[in-house]
């Protein structure tokens, strides 16, 4: 079971392409709050990445900056520039007619191609939204997420046909290849967010085996079996990677399938109870309720109008 690419399918981590700038001079440019993650890539050149609290980032050319949801933040050319607001209505203008954002002034030194993550509102697992500060992948840690980029900057660069679908699955690659390179060269981020939690061989195959059977009965003493731990183990490593018991993660999962699958498909209400692993309607019905405030029916009926 790939852990990583069942979580980011069910909680709707989903690209799509903000807008792409290109730079010159002394320019800064400071970004409201996006509910979703945003992903920075330097394709030419280098810019800072400035957040409150923290010191100046540098970005250079191949690199890429995950910046978590929500966080105010800035993008300029030096690490000292004052930042002006984005203009929303000429970076809309520039996305719609599939042009680059100008900014500061001629000639272009620096060009960063901007990408939002969503993730689905039904959806309670924070794969994305956990996030607590920028994640950042340099060039030098993974050459296959350059080229990637290189892929995406090629493909913006000269539309042609089917421009559009490749760039979204370009996108959502990039995401991917960025998580990936992440927790592989920044082994000691263990804890604090979904992702970090990656990182614990012990929890890692503990939500393999959650993810691979949700129906299943698992309880904290078979997870901890089928991982070759103590339940005692299994129960401490769980905790301080994920802040929650594995019992509570396994419900959250199990609710997160089921509000999916109510909003997305006509299956009854007794077949997904017993797909998510209740072994009655009422029983399903009841834990629902106390995670989501209303019963499953007039959940689904409340998306559907």
């Amino acid at each position: 079971m790939d852990v990583l690419a069942e979580a980011l399918h069910v909680s709707g981590a989903r690209g799509a392409l903000g807008v792409v700038l290109k730079a010159g001079g002394t320019w800064g440019l400071r970004l409201d709050t996006f509910p979703g993650a945003a992903l920075h890539v330097v394709s030419r050149g280098t810019m800072w990445l400035h957040v409150a609290g923290e010191k100046p980032l540098e970005v250079r050319a191949g690199d890429a900056v995950l910046v978590p949801p929500g966080t105010t933040h800035g993008l300029a050319g030096e690490a000292d520039v004052t930042m002006g607001s984005c203009d929303r209505e000429e970076a809309a203008r520039a996305i719609a007619a599939g042009r680059a954002l100008r900014l500061g002034s001629a000639p272009v030194r620096t060009e960063v191609i901007v990408l939002h993550y969503g993730q689905d509102p039904e959806v309670r697992t924070p794969v994305l939204t956990s996030l607590t500060r920028p994640l950042h992948v340099t060039a030098r840690e993974n050459a296959q997420l350059g080229r990637t980029v290189e892929l995406l900057a090629a493909e913006l660069a000269q539309p042609q046909i089917g421009t559009t679908a490749a760039v979204n699955s370009i996108v959502d690659l990039l995401l991917v290849q960025f998580v990936r390179a992440w927790l592989a060269r920044h082994p000691q981020e263990r804890s604090g967010s979904w992702l970090g939690a990656m990182r614990d061989p012990v929890v890692r195959d503990a939500l393999a085996c959650v993810h691979a059977q949700p129906g299943h009965p698992w309880t904290t003493v078979t997870l901890a079996a089928a991982t070759r731990v103590s339940r005692a183990t299994l129960s401490r490593r769980f905790r301080s990677a994920l802040g929650q018991t594995p019992g509570a993660y396994l419900t959250q999962w199990r609710i997160d399938l089921a509000s999916v699958r109510l909003r997305d498909t006509d299956e009854p209400v007794e077949s997904i109870s017993g797909a998510v692993g209740y072994g009655s309607p009422h029983a399903f019905s009841r834990a629902f309720r106390r995670a989501r405030g209303t019963a499953p029916g007039a959940y689904r009926s409340r998306l559907r109008t």
